[in-house]
């Protein structure tokens, strides 16, 4: 049956109030004739989320039937600069706005965004001030690079795929896997190469060519070091621009993806696919 936009709208506004409080900021929906332009208020800063938000001990990749919602290719879309980031004036919702002329062009409540390749739901929008608002749960700045965000801090972005969006990088869900700490930054003429150190649990899916999502973005893994439990991959010049990769330093965190085939080889590979196969 066909729900006209007016009724998905409320549909949409019930379910989010059911679910979580929307924090009381100053961006203004599209679905209103007006939009005041005010300044976001009602954030209180608090201290870095890093320091409230302990990480806690990689846990092993569990193989869970969830239901795909978005995707993603890796294609960063836009470079957003976060311009506000705290716990509303309840205290219990920490939300993140961003400003982001790009990928606000069709956005609507409820959108997915990948946020340095986490994917995060579009809560409040304001088109003129060219900011969207996501709210962000402890666990996922305990799990992702997110808990490292600061004001100010710059982030990759990209909109969900639509059916006609074509594949340039490869399928990534938004869900991240586990993080990264940087090792190293080396220079060759003119692209870089990374060298990023992150768990057993992680690197077991990484391998030589393979694709893998780095805070969102689809690069091509160059060499595994398995006794070192690192990766590196290249960047030429134009990615370089394109992602924030380049503007971190050295002992920072990034999010990691790895390829889905991977865990589904795994997942046949334990639960006695193939030896059935082989009995037959």
């Amino acid at each position: 049956m066909a729900v006209s936009f007016l009724s998905a709208i409320s549909i949409s506004k019930t379910l989010i109030r059911t679910s979580t409080p929307i924090p009381k900021f100053p961006l203004h929906n599209t679905t209103k004739n007006s939009l005041k332009s005010t300044s976001p208020t009602n954030l209180k800063p608090k201290l870095p989320p890093s320091l409230i938000f302990k990480s806690p001990t990689q846990k092993p990749l569990t193989h869970q039937r969830t239901q795909i919602k978005s995707l993603f290719t890796g294609i960063v879309e836009e470079m957003g600069q976060v311009k506000q980031l705290g716990f509303d004036e309840s205290g219990q919702s920490f939300d993140m706005t961003i400003h982001s002329p790009t990928v606000l062009q069709d956005v609507n409540l409820g959108d997915s965004i990948a946020v340095n390749g986490t994917c995060l739901t579009v809560t409040e929008f304001d088109p003129n001030r060219s900011e969207f608002t996501v709210g962000v749960a402890p666990e996922t700045l305990r799990l992702t690079s997110l808990i490292e965000l600061e004001q100010g801090s710059v982030v990759n972005l990209e909109r969900a795929v639509k059916p006609t969006t074509r594949m340039g990088g490869h399928f990534v869900q938004g869900h991240v896997d586990g993080t990264g700490e940087i090792v190293s930054l080396v220079p060759e003429g003119d692209s870089l190469w990374v060298k990023v150190k992150t768990s057993p649990e992680v690197l077991k899916f990484i391998v030589p060519k393979g694709f893998i999502a780095v805070d969102g973005a689809s690069l091509t893994v160059v060499k595994v070091f398995d006794e070192e439990g690192c990766f590196n991959f290249m960047l030429v010049e134009y990615t370089q621009k394109e992602i924030v990769i380049p503007l971190k330093k050295v002992g920072q965190k990034v999010n990691l993806e790895v390829d889905i085939l991977g865990k589904y080889v795994e997942k046949l590979l334990s639960s006695g696919f193939v030896e059935s196969i082989k009995s037959r």
